[in-house]
């Protein structure tokens, strides 16, 4: 009898633990534009479209918005997939949570917006579900997906757009657009100078000379002591080591002089580190 038991009990178990395991979690895609498509229902001048709109928002608000299509969140519902979405995306900016997603599982049927803890109070649950029910899924019900995202991304900037939010970073912080502004002039100049004076006064007094020349100029054209500091020391370093100028430009637009959010597909778009509690609303079609 109690071998009888055991054996019920282990098939029991198998039973249960079963269903957990067959069917892994859908996995997360990375984050690297504005309009992710795993499913090809957007063609890539459409999706090239929505990337505009959403990046054009984002630098004049500050919010992230995002769209993700996939076949299916199963085993998972749509809720629990879109939440292990946005906590490993982070839309938004951090301490402001200013982001929302609005994803598809096609092959489901299923939609949600989901939203950040800074946008719950306008985008609210009852909002989102307007926005779903009364423009998104109409048209998906006509087989018109780019034209229920567009209508509904146009809907959550409307509502965004009513938030008194902080203004974006780079309306703040726009010190680094001067500097890219006379970066020619200093490269121009350093290219003149450096030779000159090092043959003139040896490489370590002329790296220093042309460092002084250069940032000076920079100060009479800018009137900003960043350029002219910034001016200098490029001048300094391409001076003393006599040469590698395009490697330096290179580095300098690719890294320091880029701001991480471009409107275009796969050029670096990250979250800002926004939180999210399980606001927003689901629908079906």
């Amino acid at each position: 009898m109690n071998s009888i038991k055991a054996a019920l009990a282990s098939i029991l178990a198998v039973a249960l633990f079963f269903p957990l395991t067959a069917f892994p979690e859908v996995a997360i895609p990375a984050l690297t534009a504005r309009v992710t498509d795993l499913t090809s229902t957007l063609t890539s001048d459409q999706r090239e479209t929505l990337e505009q709109k959403l990046a054009a928002f984002e630098a004049r608000k500050g919010s992230q918005l995002s769209i993700l299509v996939v076949p299916s969140t199963q085993p998972e519902t749509i809720e629990q997939y879109s939440l292990r979405v946005v906590e490993q995306w982070k839309l938004g900016r951090k301490r402001v949570d200013d982001g929302a997603l609005l994803i598809v599982a096609k092959d489901d049927r299923t939609l949600r917006i989901e939203v950040g803890y800074g946008l719950e109070g306008i985008l609210t649950d009852a909002t989102s579900k307007r926005i779903i029910s009364e423009i998104i899924v109409p048209r998906f019900k006509q087989g018109d997906f780019y034209g229920g995202l567009t209508a509904g991304v146009e809907g959550m900037v409307q509502v965004v757009d009513g938030e008194p939010l902080p203004p974006p970073k780079t309306a703040v912080t726009g010190e680094r657009d001067p500097i890219r502004q006379y970066m020619p002039i200093v490269l121009v100049l350093t290219l003149v100078l450096a030779g000159v004076l090092r043959r003139a006064l040896g490489r370590f007094p002329g790296a220093i000379a042309t460092g002084t020349a250069v940032g000076a100029v920079m100060w009479l054209l800018s009137g900003t002591m960043l350029v002219a500091l910034v001016g200098g020391m490029v001048a300094l370093a391409f001076t003393l080591l006599g040469g590698g100028m395009g490697a330096h430009v290179g580095a300098w637009h690719s890294g320091g002089g880029r701001s991480g959010r471009s409107g275009r597909s796969g050029s670096g778009f990250g979250g800002g580190g926004g939180g999210f509690g399980g606001g927003g609303a689901s629908g079906k079609w």
